[in-house]
């Protein structure tokens, strides 16, 4: 077993990947409930006035979850690189994460305001309050995730993983999979139903 190896638990697997699907595990149940209310107060509630799709901005959501679902699979290329000890190839596609990352807050914060100055608010109706808080939470996931990712960039770039040391990145990449399809879920929840 080399030195590097992670140490398993139990079941078998690395404490990190217990750790974080443990981790995940509880932000499924932060955004599955969330997500619960809307959908029961949208179908049920006479208080819930959604906007129309015209003021939601629906193509820039579609390209938002295009550039998400591209970053995801630069994540697993970039896993797939370091286990294969190809550093430079670790970095090139870490950074296309963290464009991707740069690019979809960047879009989100014109569309929020956009929607702000359309007189979709926090405040405004019921859906406000729940688009910011789902989105808000959604985009406080990513800028966590980006502050990771630059610190596994680094580490990878200082020799610090290879072939038998992976075990953080894939753990990363895990966060990174389960923020983008968070993503999946919210988009046609909040700008297609």
């Amino acid at each position: 077993m080399s030195s590097h190896a992670p140490a398993n638990t139990a079941t078998g697997i690395s404490n990190a990947k217990l750790g974080i699907w443990s981790f995940l595990a509880s932000e499924v149940m932060l955004f599955g409930g969330l997500l619960s209310a809307y959908v029961i107060l949208n179908t049920g509630s006479a208080h819930m006035v959604t906007p129309p799709r015209s003021m939601m901005g629906v193509p820039l959501a579609t390209f938002n979850t295009f550039v998400l679902i591209s970053s995801s699979v630069a994540m697993v290329l970039a896993l797939s690189a370091i286990k294969q000890n190809h550093v430079d190839q670790f970095k090139k596609w870490m950074y296309c994460v963290i464009g991707g990352a740069g690019i979809f807050l960047v879009i989100k914060s014109y569309e929020y305001n956009h929607k702000w100055h359309e007189g979709i608010t926090i405040s405004s109706n019921l859906f406000g309050s729940f688009y910011y808080t789902l989105t808000g939470l959604h985009a406080i996931h990513i800028i966590g995730g980006v502050g990771v990712l630059l610190y596994i960039l680094y580490e990878g770039s200082k020799g610090r993983y290879g072939p038998d040391n992976y075990d953080r990145v894939e753990c990363v990449g895990l966060y990174w999979h389960f923020v983008d399809l968070v993503w999946v879920i919210l988009f046609p929840i909040l700008y297609l139903l």
